[in-house]
């Protein structure tokens, strides 16, 4: 077994420890930062997604999966910057709305997204409008993923999507919405892009929408 189809195990089985020691280890023995994403670590979270949506993996598989990804990306972001030839696949501004303090299902999402190649700036829970916007300009990003687990609460959804418009950004970012309470007709009823029903099916929408090079 190479040490890449080694990694991608220890991913899907949550293993965060073997997954740092196994790129450690890929490190001294010259494999470059850049190849272990194509080759283990965006396959493993691929297959971590097929899992969850066959429902054969739940939240708690999916987390401690992300996790041991992240045990594996947190030593190779360090070593990509500057990298030309490393481009993330977008700049994805993330937060709970305003007024909701639920995290979990963001904390995936974002996790995942990080591991499918691209740049997070999670802004966490109970966002306001104005901090998506003022994030948006300072990181440039492209997308903005939208987390609500409350009715009373997706509501502001629409808020912040006139907010990034008022911005002079809407035609700039792609703004993805998800979370219990939604449906994909209400999200594009408000003015988002995309409707991510769980964080497999938010990689999946993030990638189709990644803007042409």
């Amino acid at each position: 077994m190479s040490i890449f189809e080694e990694l991608q195990q220890a991913i899907i089985e949550g293993k965060a420890p073997v997954a740092k020691d196994l790129t450690d280890r890929g490190l001294k023995e010259g494999i470059k930062p850049h190849e272990f994403f194509p080759k283990a670590i965006i396959p493993a979270m691929d297959e971590v997604g097929r899992r969850m949506r066959d429902c054969e993996f739940f939240i708690p598989e999916v987390l401690i999966a992300a996790r041991a990804a992240r045990a594996s990306t947190d030593i190779l972001r360090p070593l990509l910057l500057g990298d030309e030839a490393v481009k993330p696949a977008g700049t994805v501004v993330i937060g709970t709305v305003k007024g909701d303090l639920h995290d979990i299902g963001k904390n995936i999402v974002a996790m995942m997204l990080e591991s499918a190649g691209f740049r997070i700036v999670d802004l966490g829970v109970d966002v306001p409008a104005e901090k998506i916007v003022d994030a948006v300009k300072q990181h440039d990003a492209n997308f903005v993923a939208l987390s609500a687990l409350l009715t009373t609460t997706m509501v502001n959804m629409k808020g912040i999507i006139e907010a990034i418009a008022a911005a002079g950004l809407r035609d700039k970012v792609k703004v993805l919405v998800g979370g219990a309470p939604l449906t994909d007709a209400w999200a594009h009823s408000i003015g988002a892009d995309g409707y991510g029903k769980d964080a497999p099916g938010a990689v999946e929408l993030a990638r189709k929408l990644v803007p042409a090079a």
